[in-house]
């Protein structure tokens, strides 16, 4: 069966501000996570936590090496890995009680979508936030 995105899901998600881990986000400019993550900052009023392999910060706010590190609770985890590697991070997510996971343009795992699904996560795959605010006019 092919997965099919809940529109209600993704505007619920964009419009309501929430703390987002950005795994995959560096200060690298040739990557689109850095633009995507500056529009869910400045344009979204979501707070972005940096999760990268080096920890960096990135657009004002604090990396982190991996999910669990960061403090407090995280709403959305925002996949910028290869569908590959996005069931490790789904399933970390699941292991620190996100409320969502987001994979992005062309990032898809069935299986851990629906890991995530039976987990009580709201899941959105393959599509990238700033294409469904435009789209839904936000």
């Amino acid at each position: 069966m092919d997965y099919q995105n809940n529109p209600a899901v993704i505007e619920r998600l964009l419009k309501t501000p929430a703390r987002w881990a950005v795994v995959g986000l560096s200060n690298n400019p040739l990557r689109a996570a850095l633009g995507v993550s500056y529009f869910l900052q400045q344009e979204l009023g979501h707070e972005i936590i940096p999760v990268s392999l080096k920890g960096q910060d990135v657009h004002g706010a604090k990396g982190y090496k991996m999910l669990s590190e960061i403090p407090g609770h995280i709403d959305v985890v925002d996949c910028f890995v290869n569908s590959q590697r996005v069931g490790q991070v789904v399933d970390q997510a699941i292991a620190i009680g996100a409320q969502a996971v987001w994979l992005q343009l062309g990032v898809i795992d069935k299986d851990a979508a629906q890991r995530a699904r039976l987990a009580g996560l709201d899941v959105v795959m393959n599509t990238c936030p700033k294409i469904e605010a435009a789209r839904l006019g936000i």
